[in-house]
């Protein structure tokens, strides 16, 4: 099985992290730090985004420094259906 991430900030997704529809129903798409009842958590830019992403990155792999979660992150996000364009 293909592993799905949030198409807003990124993070690997699992079934206790959805978001969720106007109606309550789980979004499949976002992560419930970035889509609640509907709507976007946070009003901010994909750099934005990115910036507020990196520490948790790092704190959840010690291997990587800020500077390349960042980069990961520039190359990735764009990617993603929040950002894509």
């Amino acid at each position: 099985m293909q592993q799905k991430f949030c198409q807003s900030c990124g993070m690997p997704m699992t079934d206790d992290l959805y978001g969720t529809e106007c109606d309550g129903s789980k979004s499949t798409d976002y992560c419930h730090y970035c889509y609640q009842n509907g709507t976007f958590a946070q009003d901010c830019t994909m750099e934005e985004m990115i910036e507020a992403c990196i520490q948790p990155m790092v704190k959840a792999d010690s291997h990587i420094t800020p500077q390349q979660a960042r980069t990961a992150m520039t190359q990735f996000f764009p990617t993603l259906r929040r950002w894509h364009k």
